[in-house]
């Protein structure tokens, strides 16, 4: 496993968010949520109306990673094989009276993958990325084959509105570590996106920023972030909360809290610290739980990303903070 010191990995996270900021001008917010992600080894979920920059930042992050990168356009007639790859016959083998066979990789074999439009596929293609999200491995014929170090699925998506949509299954969200908007920008950085259209002008010149042994180095170093009884207290008494809160039908699960802490401790790691603070997680309880928690039909109609949004504020502000 390669190693990184504390500010070695720092200067890294920071490298990287630079590059990558460069390419989506005015969102420094989101461009961080999105590093914190992948140095937690988690997945990111973009989801916002087209045109915003959701492509552009996976792209920018796949460019900024001297690592393989593949894009996957989902669509309606995406195949679970189309994904994974399967076995084909061996031509080059002489072995045998009959053909032998070799498994053929498919493109989710990749450091960076982006499913683009990843709600516009049916669910059974969806489904195929379940196991090499949790697992980082795939399984074809019988046979588990791994996936690279790192393995980071950047996947954008429509709002459900939108025509040709399909609904994500409970179980792919809870795969994705953070779920996040991008919107629109403040008119100033939207003057300057329409004068330098950095999406044409910069993103095809980005050089990579780190390298993927830096990556899994900085992964590794975010695992090693002390996380306080007292700070993991505060994570479940606000995990607790939303089990047992009248408006939730499902409140967040044990994957849940642990994304919650394993990006917390990203965020401390990005932040120059090895110690977590109780704004690592206040801040990113929303980013982290909104798409993990189902609303109670019986309270009202329900909007999965504002109503629990919303349920999740209430929920920090009544749940003590540690001193």
């Amino acid at each position: 496993m390669p190693s990184l010191t504390p500010e070695a990995a720092v200067e890294r996270a920071l490298k990287l968010r630079a590059n990558v900021e460069r390419a989506l001008r005015g969102k420094p917010e989101v461009v961080r949520r999105a590093v914190e992600t992948l140095i937690a080894g988690g997945h990111l979920l973009l989801e916002d109306v087209p045109g915003v920059g959701k492509t552009t930042l996976a792209h920018a992050l796949a460019r900024s990673i001297d690592a393989s990168f593949r894009r996957i356009q989902f669509t309606s007639d995406l195949l679970p094989s189309d994904l994974l790859g399967g076995t084909v016959p061996d031509l080059r083998s002489e072995a045998g009276p009959g053909p032998s066979f070799v498994f053929q990789p498919g493109p989710i074999f990749a450091n960076v993958v982006l499913a683009d439009e990843i709600n516009r596929a049916s669910p059974k293609a969806q489904s195929a990325l379940l196991e090499a999200m949790s697992e980082s491995a795939v399984t074809v014929d019988g046979v588990s084959h791994p996936l690279p170090c790192p393995f980071f699925v950047v996947a954008t998506q429509n709002p459900l509105e939108h025509h040709g949509t399909h609904p994500l299954p409970e179980s792919q969200l809870d795969r994705f570590m953070l779920r996040r908007g991008i919107g629109y920008p403040d008119p100033d950085d939207e003057a300057a996106v329409l004068r330098d259209d950095p999406a044409a002008s910069e993103l095809p010149r980005l050089e990579p920023a780190v390298t993927q042994d830096d990556v899994c180095a900085m992964q590794h170093a975010a695992r090693q972030v002390k996380f306080d009884e007292s700070i993991s207290g505060y994570l479940l008494a606000i995990v607790q909360a939303t089990r047992e809160h009248d408006a939730l039908e499902i409140g967040v699960s044990p994957r849940g809290a642990i994304a919650l802490r394993r990006i917390a401790q990203a965020r401390a790691l990005v932040e120059g610290r090895d110690f977590c603070i109780p704004d690592d997680v206040h801040d990113l309880v929303v980013d982290v739980l909104a798409h993990r928690v189902i609303v109670d039909p019986r309270s009202g109609p329900a909007r999965r990303g504002e109503e629990t949004a919303w349920i999740l504020s209430e929920i920090l502000e009544r749940v003590p903070v540690p001193l």
